[in-house]
């Protein structure tokens, strides 16, 4: 850039100098520049090369300066918490080498290597602990997103055997689905809801496109029940239906309206009680094109 000159640092230990470097800012003394012995700050701080300046003072490093606030900290103090993941571990690592700070690349190297024993889980499934995290979740997920809103704290529940045992089943099959394209659905459950007692629900490009609830009203002698049901084939064709939106783009509307007809739904949220009777697929496909 014009105005940008070659010039050798001279000062004491106690004069601040700043830094740009990839355009992250930085001021510090030239002790902590040269704190440590036979390392790139070193030789760039302590008057045995020249150093590139701006117009307005600002020593320029042509390196990203992600971390460099942390190699500043290590030679400040002769310790530092490392990033957490191992990318940004490896990114101080070759931060570390470049600027010939050893004890700090060692560092890494031993925390890289420990990572590398820790096992990393394949599938993750979220618990939500709030609506605003859930909105949040669903809203930055480059992934479709399939919730289940489990709640047996509903005063509406009823402790029967076929609901207890279908609430089972309902947790046990999204288990199975999330292990299943957990890299290709965003899977996250709900269990502080509080206006249903089980139901699925499925959102592509942030916003929600299908809904399977699985309660129904039983009708006793002397009051109602609400009872939890198992779906099965629904909750399988919603999950199929939601990679339509796997790529982000909004999907063909042909294929659609196609899939809509077939859902019997027209434009909007596809819903599902378990009141409805269940119809086989193959058999509402036939009758869509009849």
């Amino acid at each position: 850039m014009s105005g940008d000159q070659k010039t050798v640092i001279k000062g004491g230990p106690s004069q601040y100098v700043k830094l740009n470097v990839g355009g992250h800012l930085f001021y510090t003394t030239i002790g902590t520049l040269t704190k440590t012995e036979n390392t790139m700050l070193k030789a760039m701080f302590g008057g045995g090369m020249e150093v590139l300046t701006d117009s307005e003072g600002w020593i320029l490093i042509d390196r990203c300066g992600k971390h460099f606030g942390v190699i500043l900290n290590f030679l400040r103090d002769g310790s530092v918490a490392l990033p957490e993941s191992s990318r940004g571990i490896s990114e101080l690592h070759a931060e570390a080498k470049y600027y010939c700070i050893l004890d700090l690349a060692d560092f890494c190297d031993r925390a890289l290597q420990n990572k590398q024993k820790e096992p990393e889980p394949i599938c993750r499934v979220p618990l939500i602990t709030s609506q605003k995290e859930e909105q949040l979740l669903i809203s930055s997920s480059q992934k479709p997103v399939v919730k289940l809103l489990i709640n047996r704290h509903n005063n509406k529940y009823s402790y029967t055997h076929t609901s207890d045992d279908n609430l089972l089943k309902n947790i046990e099959l999204f288990d199975k689905l999330s292990l299943r394209f957990s890299g290709r659905i965003l899977f996250i459950k709900d269990v502080i809801g509080s206006s249903e007692i089980c139901c699925w629900s499925y959102y592509g490009n942030g916003r929600r496109v299908a809904e399977v609830c699985c309660t129904s009203i039983v009708y006793a002698a002397t009051q109602k029940h609400t009872k939890v049901e198992f779906p099965e084939a629904r909750i399988y064709e919603e999950t199929l239906q939601i990679l339509l939106y796997e790529d982000r783009n909004i999907p063909d509307q042909e294929l659609l309206q196609a899939t809509a007809s077939v859902r019997g739904i027209g434009t909007g949220i596809s819903t599902y009680t378990s009141d409805e009777e269940e119809v086989p697929l193959a058999l509402r496909l036939k009758h869509s094109n009849s």
